[in-house]
């Protein structure tokens, strides 16, 4: 199975999205990652439903929305509203996690689950019944262009281990590039997300061609 790249558009030309997602699309991405911050649950402000329901128009590509934000639970239904496809919490954001993820796919959306760096893999047992996604971070959230945490492959094995044979995909996010995706080899990932890498050059198609050359080999 080929894996699967997600650009995320916090690196993108930001004064120009519509012409941004339309170039992605034709570069072969595999969906749009979207970058959601509060500037309370992490030190950055970004986009809300107004700006992803204004792009959803110009791609049917799948938007893959990370909210990093406090109490997401009050807001599932604009992101909903506003073309989101997988809608990705924290386990930090809410004290009724469950009731948070269940609500999401109430809407028909892929629910995930984003474990920052000091998260541990135990936290994630009573949950599995009740996600789609596990989004591992190999950053900490909050800005793009971070390096890559190599103290978090190991924890890409016991995630893969913990989901057996549960329809759950594996994504990975942060600090992504040509060099560091080779180390997620033989891990079981479906996804990375790549955003500082793909838009470090006009050539998206490359970059991502890039991406998914090196990991079907490595894969």
């Amino acid at each position: 199975m080929s894996l699967k790249i997600f650009p995320s558009i916090l690196s993108a030309d930001l004064s120009n999205l519509r012409e941004e997602v339309k170039k992605l699309d034709l570069a072969g991405a595999d969906s749009i990652h979207i970058d959601v911050m509060d500037g309370c649950f992490v030190p950055n402000l970004t986009f809300g439903p107004p700006v992803i329901a204004s792009i959803r128009k110009y791609t049917d590509l799948p938007f893959d929305v990370h909210l990093m934000i406090q109490e997401p639970s009050r807001y599932i239904k604009e992101y909903v509203d506003a073309g989101a496809d997988y809608i990705t919490v924290h386990l930090e954001s809410e004290t009724h996690i469950v009731s948070l993820l269940d609500k999401i796919r109430n809407y028909g959306v892929k629910a995930g689950i984003s474990i920052v760096p000091s998260t541990t893999c135990n936290d994630l047992e009573y949950i599995m019944d009740h996600i789609d996604v596990i989004l591992i971070m190999t950053v900490n959230p909050g800005f793009s262009g971070q390096k890559f945490l190599h103290s978090q492959l190991p924890k890409i094995h016991k995630v893969k281990k913990m989901i057996g044979t549960k329809n759950i995909k594996i994504f990975v996010d942060g600090g992504i590039n040509g060099d560091t995706v080779k180390f997620i080899r033989h891990s079981g990932v479906d996804a990375v997300i790549s955003g500082s890498y793909i838009f470090s050059s006009s050539d998206y198609q490359s970059n991502i061609n890039t991406l998914k050359m090196s990991l079907d080999k490595l894969g």
